[in-house]
């Protein structure tokens, strides 16, 4: 029989992405809707294990959906790893009479409400992050504005690069995962594109390349390298010296990660935190909410944890043919 949830705690953790106050929002005014109680936790988890805990009513989270970032803010904590920290987390829920959390994060954050499920909390986790690496689902929160933003700063880039006959490395984030800089290599016609899932550290095609490129007359040269690769700074040392061309390295960083969110960002994070709050009502635990083949719905995160994903195959052979 599913639990009865009357009072929910909402938390952001890990990295932070536009959207994320979206759900916030969302998570709030329907379960308050639903007849649940809502408090906001913040600082993640580290905030939980601090109790920086307070009450958010409906007006708690006005005029917030149009902004970067988070209200409640992030943090990493290792505490929360360990089963003491698991363990200290659930009963400092029932302390302040949370029956249910609902989690806006990436798969680490997935883990931690993993845990407090374990531990007798309900837990719903929501996909955010800006490095769309979560498997179960075909959009995370902040996606679509850091790689909007992405592309407007490559765009930039490119017409001084054009200006000034330069070669440059630009890196944009991910972690460990590539599709900020495959959907930028597509969407900003780069010459080369260097991603974790796919790169054999071959920089001798690259330089092959850049020199073919000039004697046809192309005026500049873009390599879209991602995160997960990184070392950008040395790359272009390493390429100023073998081709004579002038190389900088533009690290784009966490640009990406703040600003307004799109409208995409906006919908389909609101739509998130609502039906989260909807399985939270329910009574549902340790589930995830998921966006697949047009459609929300939900899986377990234990499912969910054990899925991985890979980078399109077709998509990536666009972006190497079409260059």
């Amino acid at each position: 029989m599913a639990k009865q949830v009357k009072t929910i705690g909402v938390l952001t953790s890990g990295g932070d992405a536009p959207g994320m106050n979206a759900a916030i929002r969302a998570v709030t005014r329907k379960a308050i809707k639903n007849g649940l109680k809502v408090k906001g936790i913040k600082k993640g988890y580290m905030g939980l294990l601090n109790e920086e805990i307070v009450d958010f009513e409906w007006r708690s989270v006005a005029d917030i959906i149009q902004r970067g970032g988070t209200i409640l803010g992030t943090a990493r904590c290792l505490e929360f790893v360990e089963e003491e920290g698991q363990r200290r987390g659930a009963e400092i829920c029932r302390k302040h009479g949370i029956d249910g959390i609902i989690v806006i994060g990436g798969d680490g954050s997935y883990r931690g409400a993993q845990a407090l499920s374990h531990q007798g909390i309900n837990t719903i986790g929501i996909p955010g992050t800006i490095d769309l690496d979560i498997a179960c689902t075909e959009y995370t929160i902040g996606f679509d504005t850091a790689v909007n933003t992405a592309m407007s700063a490559i765009d930039k880039v490119r017409d001084t690069s054009s200006s000034h006959e330069r070669c440059n490395v630009i890196e944009v984030m991910g972690r460990h995962a590539g599709y900020i800089a495959l959907w930028c290599s597509i969407a900003n016609g780069a010459d080369d594109i260097l991603i974790p899932e796919k790169y054999d550290y071959d920089e001798q095609k690259i330089i092959d390349n850049i020199i073919v490129n000039r004697k046809r007359g192309k005026t500049h040269h873009i390599i879209i390298n991602a995160e997960g690769i990184g070392h950008s700074g040395s790359m272009a040392r390493r390429i100023e010296a073998a081709t004579g061309i002038e190389t900088r390295a533009t690290i784009l960083g966490s640009i990406q990660r703040g600003g307004s969110p799109s409208c995409k960002d906006r919908v389909y994070a609101s739509t998130m935190g609502c039906f989260a709050a909807d399985l939270m009502a329910e009574g549902k635990t340790n589930r995830v909410v998921c966006y697949k083949d047009g459609d929300y719905t939900d899986l377990d995160i234990d499912e969910a944890l054990a899925m991985q994903k890979s980078i399109s195959e077709y998509q990536y052979e666009i972006a190497k043919s079409i260059l």
